[in-house]
């Protein structure tokens, strides 16, 4: 069985071409009497399919791959409705799944019956929690960068500056009163 490594839109380098390219759309293998693609490959918009392995990744920041572990955004199929059922979706038949555990199984999923809900709404808290290690890592940046030269920087900096070092603080701090519990487990283990 085959899992698709890319997504669509995103940037990948071509190795046979030594270029970068986006995904437009993959492309699924399919066997019969399998439940899942045996192969996919991917249409860069090149003139010929591209497998897996003759596709590169970008190289993330190295902060934010430690820290977050690469979050992706996936879809997956809608097993209780057929596409023509949601053709209003943006994505008839699937439904966003923002991974965010290394090995693919953790991560944030909505029910198809909350997705038919609002679906716009719904893809975009999946491409924004998606995202959010890079504006974690744009955000960190901002408040270095204007603390390395705070009496040079503008007032609309220094400004976002706080914005940013507020968010990061909302983020990285764990409230007292989630804290109170995990001690008083600790008192009790010992």
């Amino acid at each position: 069985m085959a899992r698709a490594q890319f997504q669509k839109g995103q940037r990948v380098w071509v190795d046979a071409l030594g270029a970068w390219a986006t995904i437009e759309r993959l492309i699924p293998i399919w066997a019969k009497g399998f439940p899942e693609p045996v192969r996919v490959t991917y249409d860069v918009g090149l003139g010929r399919e591209f497998t897996a392995h003759e596709l590169a990744a970008p190289e993330a920041d190295p902060v934010v791959e430690s820290a977050m572990g690469g979050w992706r955004l996936m879809r997956a199929e809608n097993k209780w409705q057929i596409p023509a059922q949601v053709a209003h979706h943006p994505h008839p038949g699937t439904h966003p799944v923002v991974v965010t555990d290394p090995s693919g199984q953790g991560g944030w999923r909505v029910s198809g019956a909350e997705y038919d809900r609002d679906p716009q709404r719904l893809e975009f808290q999946a491409r924004l929690i998606a995202a959010s290690p890079e504006l974690l890592n744009v955000a960190a940046q901002l408040v270095a960068a204007v603390d390395e030269a705070a009496d040079d920087a503008p007032p609309e900096m220094l400004q976002l500056a706080d914005l940013a070092r507020t968010a990061l603080k909302s983020v990285s701090e764990i409230p007292a009163s989630a804290a109170a519990p995990r001690a008083a487990q600790r008192i009790e283990a010992a």
